[in-house]
């Protein structure tokens, strides 16, 4: 193609080369103008080996300081006709195009080569450009509009680095720090460079949730990067620079003594244990070390402008003097005389709970932090809530969710009152564990209750009761936005708190008060005619019966235009209703309750009266979950169920032993399929891809292949007595569900092929119950590494275990953190040692038919100071007479504690009373049992067995504690 060329001196020929030519082309050359590089689709012409463009000398003088060297100078270039451009072709003609007036469209794909250009060429409007668009996308709002993927801030960040531009490492330092916490779940986490990472922590901005989240990140880079560090001579000091930046004493006591093991974090793991320990070190006033804090920032919770959330749970240590020092201007820490105040009010400080001290006037300008809006303080015990409420109101405005839960030093009630200095909150979260004396699951032998102080009786505790109880009759305020209420647990929650409840929370529309057991049916019924906006209701083993059933069904809703009963009633407008274990319903009234149920996501009926007139009578098609567990319904009824609701997710139906039954009422009929035991699978399997199922009774190998297609997404399998698997089923199970992260089995035939695949398949398992399993296991099961699994429950199918099976059982499992093992009689004292030193950082532990670990004391487990729950019963009869307060004052977050009186080395134990002696325990359990001869015909002499009689249940709330002796062995 021929193209005449003007000879306008004030025209000038760029000659650009084009580097990416195929050599196989024939067309070599081609000639356009400047009007063809603004309209034109330049794609075709990128085949050309030369492209020739014509354009104004003057455009190029304006708009590039390159050119206006070139041609505006005394240079020779400057009076040629045309100039030969060395750049990437594509990329030249793009910076040509804006040059020309041309709108520009920045990606991530070609900002680099952009703004590399704009910099050579010296075009300072598509350099501002290009910066603009930089600072835009890495602003905190340019997070959400336009987010920047990991390989492109790794990108950026080298393209920095080579070129010497602050301006983009500064922005790449930044980003990483704000959004830290979205940057530790990329998979790409791993390959972020040292110093990008390094600087990023070290940076002002750094938002994280809590100081775990900081060391799992930086575990897990320096795992990823250990090979590459190890080539440098300065390895040690790169890893322990890095890690430094940990505010160690702020970590949770469960993640800083499961990491005593860790290679890398050993060292921090034990300054951490040291800190937090001596922060829980109950003594008297003036006992808080804070000499070794030469600054004091490790003291710092890290709350940023741009911080959302702060997870402060699983921190005993936690302090109002902490939350304080987080909170005031960083400037105080730098001024002497202000430093010498915060000094003295960490030395004065002393223990929360037993002294009210006051924050000193010169404290009190906190910080406003607009962004918070949720933050996590359970398990604190030593963060004085009516300060950290205080703090919480003055500093975060905006603040929707509080997460207060395993405390029972607080009152319900008024902590409700003091949330009233939040305006905005509308979550609110106070859950405990819930009681095992559940009325419908114990017979009781006697009971009695005792009020107790919550700190030995003094002045101030009783001034401090007395106030309450005025507040809580004179109180007419209102907590109008809070929306969810969780009371899971609480039982120091009565009718009274109820009634109070619902007038002070006027919006509830979510409220969980499962277990609380000293609320009554007339009390559930009153607060739900009273909250209206109710579309959530949790009650399951409460006292939930019919007069609660009638005000759920009555119409509340007169103001709809409706007529109908059903759409006018409460129940009509509930999205999730978990009613478990409640058996004051009658099957009526779950009839009439399950015919008014229109728009239902979330059902629970496990234990109640449910028939299957109940479930045909359910008109809904919306549920996600469904908890039919130990009723009387059969495989019709729910398959009709299934059959109406394809977006089921979560099924279970343990326990049903009708399962194996025909239906012979009318609703069969409805039933097209001649073998109902295949129907429901088959329904199943058809119409939803499950991600939890629960099942017993009727389910076998044959329910597993029909199953399939539903469960490629499972995540959880739980399957109980009177199912039936089959070695076959058990282990084609990985590859029928891949995405398995929880595995319970009871009473299935096992092999060491199936643990095997289990093991070795399925690399996201996190929870691995073997429970009363049949078949011939062995240790050979578990030598390959589980490194995700967290729950391991080993009941009744090792009883070969021996100590040196433990270690090769600690060795694979070593992120295990929840451990029970039931009949092991070859164990030993030794294996106290085994356990601790693998597993420090156990939170539950139980250990019951273990031959003789305790035979000689239980000091070594006690090395598990982060223990919530222990349970050791059987293990040999060495256990002291003091052990319940000891193992309390030992470990700071135990809450339950279960022991038998048939290892007490003193025949019992002594019981705490006050909350001095029994620190955060909750729940205590003391089995008893008695010795009975064996009626086998056995040679003399004749074995002898132990026999439950009773337990000994003492649980304590903010307000008293039971003590309740029942038949059942709990």
């Amino acid at each position: 193609m021929e193209v005449s060329v003007s000879d306008d001196d004030d025209e000038v020929i760029l000659v650009c080369t084009n580097l990416d030519h195929h050599p196989i082309q024939t067309t070599q050359e081609i000639l356009l103008s400047t009007t063809d590089i603004i309209v034109s689709d330049l794609s075709a012409f990128l085949n050309f080996h030369t492209i020739k463009i014509q354009i104004h000398r003057n455009r190029l003088i304006e708009q590039s300081m390159y050119f206006r060297g070139l041609l505006g100078g005394s240079f020779s270039e400057s009076c040629l006709g045309s100039i030969t451009i060395n750049w990437k072709l594509p990329v030249f003609v793009q910076i040509l195009k804006h040059m020309c007036g041309c709108p520009l469209d920045i990606t991530t794909e070609n900002v680099l080569s952009l703004y590399e250009g704009a910099l050579y060429f010296g075009v300072e409007a598509l350099l501002l450009k290009c910066e603009t668009w930089f600072s835009e996308v890495f602003s905190p709002n340019g997070f959400r509009l336009t987010q920047i993927q990991m390989e492109d801030l790794i990108q950026i960040w080298t393209y920095g680095l080579d070129h010497a531009s602050d301006f983009t490492l500064n922005l790449c330092i930044g980003y990483l720090a704000r959004n830290f916490m979205w940057a530790k779940q990329n998979i790409c986490f791993g390959k972020i460079p040292y110093n990008l990472l390094l600087s990023s922590v070290e940076h002002p901005h750094l938002t994280i949730e809590s100081e775990m989240h900081l060391s799992d990140a930086l575990l897990l880079w320096l795992e990823s990067n250990m090979e590459n560090l190890e080539r440098q001579s300065e390895t040690e000091d790169n890893y322990i620079g890095i890690l430094k930046q940990v505010h160690v004493d702020l970590l949770p006591l469960w993640f800083a003594a499961g990491k005593r093991n860790s290679y890398n974090f050993r060292q921090l793991a034990e300054e951490s244990l040291g800190s937090i320990f001596r922060a829980l070190n109950i003594l008297p006033i003036g006992s808080l070390d804070i000499s070794g804090y030469s600054d004091l920032q490790h003291l710092r919770i890290r709350i940023t402008e741009y911080s959302k959330k702060i997870d402060l749970s699983n921190c005993p240590q936690i302090t109002s003097a902490i939350l304080l020092l987080s909170l005031i201007p960083a400037s105080y820490l730098t001024d002497p005389m202000q430093r010498k105040i915060i000094e003295q009010f960490f030395i004065n400080s002393g223990h929360p709970i037993e002294e009210k001290y006051e924050f000193p006037p010169k404290l009190l300008e906190p910080v406003i932090f607009e962004a918070v809006q949720e933050v996590d303080i359970s398990k604190c015990r030593t963060l004085l809530i009516e300060h950290a409420v205080d703090c919480f109101s003055q500093s975060f405005p905006s603040l929707r969710i509080l997460k207060v839960a395993y405390l029972l030093h607080i009152r319900t009630t008024s902590f409700l009152q003091l949330l009233e200095k939040c305006s905005l909150v509308s979550e609110i979260d106070l859950t405990v564990d819930v009681t095992p004396l559940i009325p419908a699951s114990v017979t009781v032998v006697s009971s009695s209750t005792a009020v107790t102080p919550l700190v030995p009786e003094n002045t101030s505790s009783l001034k401090y009761k007395t106030v309450e109880i005025m507040s809580f009759h004179d109180s007419r305020h209102r907590i109008s936005c809070v929306t969810k209420l969780t009371l899971e647990g609480r039982t120091d929650v009565s009718d009274l708190s109820l009634q109070y409840i619902s007038k002070l929370c006027v919006s509830l529309c979510h409220l969980n008060i499962k277990g609380c057991i000293y609320v009554t049916d007339i009390g559930i019924s009153g607060l739900i005619d009273r909250c209206e906006k109710l579309n959530s209701l949790v009650v399951c083993d409460t006292s939930f019966g019919i007069n609660s059933v009638e005000a759920l069904c009555s119409a509340n809703f007169p103001s709809l235009r409706s007529g109908d009963k059903h759409l006018n009633s409460l129940v009509g407008n509930l999205q999730a209703l978990h009613m478990g274990g409640c058996i004051g319903v009658s099957e009526l009234s779950l009839q009439d309750l399950m015919s008014q149920s229109q728009v239902l996501k979330s059902l629970c009926l496990r234990g109640t009266h449910l028939v299957d007139r109940a479930l045909y009578n359910f008109k809904g098609s919306s549920l996600e979950m469904l908890d039919v567990s130990d009723t009387k319904i059969s495989e019709a009824a729910l398959s009709y169920v299934i059959r109406r609701h394809p977006n089921l997710k979560s099924l279970k139906a343990r326990g049903c032993t009708n399962l194996l039954k025909g239906d012979s009422s009318i609703e069969k009929r409805e039933c097209s399929s001649s073998s109902l035991h295949e129907e429901l699978h088959a329904e199943l399997g058809k119409k939803c891809r499950l991600e939890e199922i629960e099942f017993g009774w009727g389910f076998s190998s044959f329910s597993l292949r029909a199953l399939e297609p539903a469960l490629m997404s499972l995540k959880t399998i739980n399957v109980g007595l009177g199912g039936m698997l089959g070695e076959d089923a058990l282990r084609e199970l990985p590859a029928i569900c891949p995405l398995l992260e929880t595995i319970i089995i009871y009473f299935q035939v096992l092999s060491d092929i199936i643990v095997t695949r289990i093991a070795m398949s399925l690399m996201n398992l996190q929870v691995l119950a073997l429970c009363y399993c049949f078949g011939d296991i062995s240790i050979s099961s578990f030598k390959f590494p589980m490194q995700n699994l967290r729950k391991l429950r080993l009941e009744r199918v090792t009883p070969w275990m021996t100590n040196d099976d433990l270690v090769i059982l600690t060795q694979n499992c070593r992120n295990v953190v929840e451990l029970s093992l039931l009949g092991c009689p070859l164990l030993n004292s030794d294996s106290q040692q085994i356990i601790s030193r693998a597993w420090p950082g156990l939170v539950s532990m139980h250990l019951e038919e273990c031959g003789e670990i305790t035979a000689n004391g239980v000091s070594v487990l006690l090395d598990c100071r982060a223990l919530e729950d222990l349970l050791l019963r059987h293990n040999g009869p060495g256990i002291q007479r003091n052990f319940i307060s000891h193992a309390a004052s030992k470990m700071p977050l135990l809450r339950k504690l279960s022991l038998d009186v048939c290892d007490a080395s003193e025949g019992g134990f002594d019981i705490p009373n006050y909350a001095a002696d029994r620190y955060f325990l909750s729940t205590l359990k003391i089995a008893r049992c008695k010795s009975q001869r064996c009626l086998l015909n056995f040679p003399v002499p004749s074995r002898r067995r132990s026999v439950h009689v009773e337990t000994l249940v003492l649980v304590w709330n903010s307000n008293n504690l039971t003590r309740t002796v029942v038949k059942e062995r709990l």
